[in-house]
C-alpha cells in the first residue's frame, strides 16, 4: 500500500461513517471489523455522529453476550491501553455498568484500576453469582500493582528510615555529607576553599522495632475511586514493613478503620463503599485519637477536600496535629490522572498551615513518604494546584 493510500485508510478510520465517507477509501476485512467495533461505541444514530451531542445508538444492545463479543473484538484489534479507554467510555457513554454484574462480562474485560473502581461502586448491588468473579478481577489488578510498586516503595522507605536515625558520632561510611556540610558552612575557609566539619552528622541503621507510624486517611467519595485502589495497595505494602506501623482509615460521612484487613488489599477494597458524602473533620478526629507518638507519625489525607463537615474544625485539627509534631501530607489524588476537581479554598487554607495539597502519581508516592519520614520538604510536582 502506497503512502497516499495509507493516509486515506487512516483518515477513513478516523472519520467513521458509511461507505468511503468522502475519502474514496472503502474499508475491508480487519479494517472494516475495527471500524464496526469503534462505531458500536462512538457512532450515533443522528446526523453529526458522536460529536453532535445526539443520543448514542451503540450496536452492543443490552445483552451481556453481545458486549462480551465486542470486548473480545476490541482486544483483538487494539492494544491494551486503548482497550481500557474504550471499556471506560462504554461504561460511561452507554450505561453498561449493570452488565458488569454478569460473570461472563467480567471474564471478558481487560482489567485496570478504573474497572476496579467501577466494580467497587457496584459491590453492594452485585449478585452472589458475580462476586467471586469480581474478586478475581480485582485481585488480578492488585497483584499487578503490587508487583509494580512494592519493591521500589520498600527500598525507598527503608533508606528513609535508616537516614532518619541520626547519630552524632558516625563512622566514616555512615556520615551524611550533605547535612554535615550544610551544618558547618559557617566554618568555611576561603583561603583553603574547604569546610571544617566541627560537627559530623550521620545516619544510623534502623532497628527492627517500629520507627514510624503512618495513618492513611482516604476519602471514598465516587471521584476518588482510583486513589482508593492505589492507597489500599500502598497500605498493604507499608503494613508489610516491620519498622512502620500502618493504619488505614476510609471515610465518607462515616469513618471505617480497615487496618485489620491490611494483610489483603482486596479485602480492604471490598470493605470500602464508594460514593456518598464527605466529612473530613470527623475522619481526622478519629485519626487524631489514634496518634500516640506525634513526632514519629505521618498522616496522609487523600481527598478532593470537598468538606461536608465543619470546615474550621477540620483546619484546627490539622494545625493541632502539626503543632504536636505530626507530619501531615494532603494529596488531592493518588493516581496517574492528576488532580480531579477539588476545593481550592480548602487547599489554600491547608497550604497556609504548611500542608500544601497536590496530586501525586503512584510512582512519586514513595518519594513523598520518604520526605515526610525524614521531615524534609515534600517533592511537590509542578502541576500542583
Amino acid at each position: 500500500m502506497s503512502g497516499a493510500e495509507e493516509r486515506l485508510r487512516r483518515w477513513r478510520l478516523v472519520l467513521g461513517g458509511d461507505g468511503a465517507d468522502g475519502t474514496g477509501c472503502e474499508l475491508r476485512g480487519q479494517d472494516a471489523a475495527m471500524d464496526g467495533a469503534l462505531s458500536a461505541l462512538y457512532g450515533g444514530d443522528r446526523p453529526g455522529g458522536a460529536d453532535s451531542g445526539a443520543a448514542r445508538r451503540a450496536g452492543l444492545g443490552a445483552s451481556a453476550p453481545n458486549v462480551a463479543r465486542w470486548l473480545g473484538d476490541i482486544r483483538t484489534y487494539f492494544p491494551t491501553s486503548v482497550v481500557q479507554v474504550m471499556q471506560r467510555d462504554a461504561i460511561e457513554r452507554l450505561g453498561l455498568s449493570v452488565l458488569l454484574l454478569e460473570p461472563e462480562m467480567l471474564e471478558a474485560v481487560e482489567a485496570d484500576v478504573h474497572l476496579v473502581g467501577t466494580l467497587l461502586s457496584l459491590n453492594k448491588v452485585m449478585p452472589e453469582t458475580a462476586k467471586e468473579t469480581a474478586r478475581a478481577v480485582v485481585r488480578k489488578v492488585v497483584a499487578q500493582l503490587e508487583k509494580r510498586l512494592s519493591t521500589r516503595t520498600r527500598a525507598t522507605l527503608t533508606g528513609a528510615l535508616d537516614r532518619s536515625a541520626r547519630i552524632s558520632r558516625p563512622r566514616h561510611r555512615d556520615i551524611d555529607w550533605d547535612r554535615t556540610i550544610r551544618t558547618n558552612l559557617r566554618n568555611y575557609l576561603p583561603e583553603y576553599r574547604t569546610v571544617v566539619p566541627e560537627r559530623l552528622i550521620g545516619h544510623g541503621r534502623a532497628a527492627q522495632s517500629v520507627k514510624k507510624e503512618v495513618v492513611l486517611c482516604i476519602d471514598q467519595s465516587g471521584s476518588m475511586a482510583a486513589s482508593v485502589v492505589y492507597a489500599s495497595v500502598f497500605g498493604a505494602v507499608l503494613a508489610s514493613m516491620r519498622a512502620i506501623a500502618t493504619r488505614l482509615v476510609v471515610f465518607d460521612t462515616a469513618v471505617a478503620d480497615l487496618t485489620d484487613e491490611l494483610d489483603d488489599p482486596v479485602d480492604v477494597l471490598f470493605g470500602t463503599q464508594l460514593g456518598g458524602g464527605t466529612d473530613i473533620n470527623r475522619a481526622l478526629a478519629y485519626c487524631q485519637s489514634q496518634i500516640t507518638r506525634p513526632a514519629d507519625t505521618v498522616v496522609v489525607l487523600i481527598s478532593d477536600l470537598y468538606e461536608g463537615g465543619i470546615r474550621d474544625e477540620m483546619l484546627k485539627r490539622v494545625a493541632a496535629m502539626k503543632a504536636a509534631g505530626v507530619q501531615f501530607v494532603a494529596l488531592l489524588a493518588l493516581s496517574d490522572e492528576g488532580a480531579p476537581a477539588y476545593d481550592r479554598e480548602h487547599a489554600a487554607a491547608l497550604a497556609a498551615l504548611g500542608a500544601p495539597a497536590f496530586a501525586c502519581t503512584p510512582d512519586l508516592f514513595p518519594e513523598v513518604m520518604a520526605a515526610a519520614i525524614e521531615k524534609r520538604p515534600l517533592p511537590i510536582p509542578d502541576m500542583a494546584g
